[in-house]
């Protein structure tokens, strides 16, 4: 018998009351806001906090993002152009387009 699969080890969490993705580090919140159509999710902006850019913490939360979809047989649409071009660069996510 198999159950449902176990969410992945990432900092980020699916804050549904709030509609996204976030990463907290620091006492600043990184986030992506989505909407849930199914079981895609579009994605139409990402944001990360003036302290934590150019820190890698967007990267992070997007790979941690990923992780949750892929872990519960999500894909995404990726509105927002900064992940979509996170995306375009890391082809190993490909399959997660929904």
């Amino acid at each position: 018998m198999t159950g449902p699969m176990a969410e992945p080890k990432t900092r980020v969490i699916d804050n549904a009351a709030r509609e996204r993705f976030e990463l907290e580090i620091d006492g600043q919140i990184a986030f992506a806001d989505y909407q849930r159509r199914g079981t895609v999710v579009i994605v139409p902006h990402v944001e990360a906090p003036v302290a934590l850019r150019g820190t890698g913490a967007s990267a992070e939360l997007m790979e941690g993002v990923l992780a949750l979809l892929r872990s519960r047989g999500e894909t995404i649409v990726p509105v927002c152009s900064w992940a979509a071009a996170y995306l375009r660069r890391h082809p190993e996510h490909q399959d997660l387009l929904g």
